[in-house]
């Protein structure tokens, strides 16, 4: 068993799969949260992305919405809303809509990233060079939803959490700021020493008298390790073809993926995803956490895994849950 105390949480990206359409895509997600639900998960969150043809939630807070009307008990949140994109004030509205719908179980996840091209910058009103105003947002955003703002935001509701997804950089605004952190990718191949920064640096405040770390990757467990690196495969060879053509695709189902005719580099990307991607047996992947958790002295783990098959994604979700 994982490490008491650690708590486990699903973030569900609404991946679009080859021979379905994007509304599947939103009704798998929903599927999954009660699912997850049933199972004792902490946490469900989702995405937002804009004008990808991978993945179908560009609106997270309708999205959550859906999902509440299904749910009862699970967290809801976003991970994340992307303020760069959005006025804070409307950011502030959705999220005080959905704690007066759903009391109690409302978290609010920003992040800083932009459009993922130059077109859906533009159709955002969003461009590379614009100033950076996330830190004045942030405050902006947590102002509304506090009730400390310029205007009032209704409905009137207690402030859901607010959580930052972070980077380097966005450590030490999140330490400064008081907040809990979602962080993943390079961060985790670290010493931790980045994190330990935070903590030491983080400013407690009533709401959040502690830092938290909220870990973010990729869990896939299998009957065995050759199973499981098949489930991998479909998300590692989209990353890679991300990196080729620019543009996010749809999951391919693994036995349609023609690994030996693609040029060397992008095998070369699917091979490093497959080998940096936490995935095997139930014993395998266990140790793994362990070690991570160890390393990075995480509060919560929040698995983003996606395989093609749903079927075999909420069997993992299941094996994942027996772990902790």
């Amino acid at each position: 068993m994982v490490g008491s105390g650690v708590l486990l949480s699903i973030l569900d990206r609404s991946r679009t799969r080859t021979g379905f359409d994007d509304a599947a895509a939103l009704t798998a997600t929903v599927d999954r949260a009660i699912n997850a639900e049933r199972l004792g998960y902490h946490r469900f969150w989702v995405a937002e992305h804009h004008g990808v043809p991978g993945i179908a939630s560009g609106a997270p807070s309708i999205l959550l919405a859906a999902i509440g009307a299904r749910t009862s008990r699970i967290r809801l949140g976003s991970g994340g809303v992307m303020l760069p994109n959005h006025q804070p004030f409307v950011v502030a509205e959705q999220f005080a809509m959905l704690e007066a719908l759903y009391p109690g179980r409302i978290d609010a996840g920003v992040g800083r990233s932009l459009g993922f091209t130059e077109p859906v910058r533009a159709a955002l009103r969003t461009r590379r060079d614009a100033p950076d105003t996330f830190v004045a947002d942030l405050d902006e955003l947590r102002g509304f939803l506090d009730g400390t703002g310029p205007v009032k935001v209704r409905p009137a509701v207690p402030a859901p959490p607010v959580y930052l997804l972070a980077t380097g950089q966005g450590l030490a605004i999140a330490s400064k700021a008081g907040l809990p952190v979602v962080v993943g990718g390079p961060l985790l191949k670290s010493d931790g020493a980045a994190l330990d920064i935070y903590r030491k640096n983080f400013r407690a405040t009533a709401k959040n008298p502690q830092p938290t770390v909220i870990v973010s990757l990729d869990i896939t467990i299998a009957d065995t390790a050759e199973d499981a690196a098949e489930l991998v495969l479909s998300e590692a060879w989209a990353m890679a073809q991300s990196r080729r053509t620019g543009e996010f695709p749809p999951l391919e189902q693994a036995s349609d993926i023609d690994l030996d005719a693609a040029p060397q580099r992008v095998r070369d990307r699917v091979q490093r995803s497959i080998a940096t991607a936490v995935h095997g047996t139930p014993g395998h992947v266990l140790a793994m956490l362990e070690e991570l958790i160890v390393r990075t002295g995480a509060d919560e783990i929040l698995a983003s895994t996606s395989t093609y098959d749903r079927g075999a994604l909420l069997d993992a979700d299941a094996a994942l849950i027996e772990l902790f």
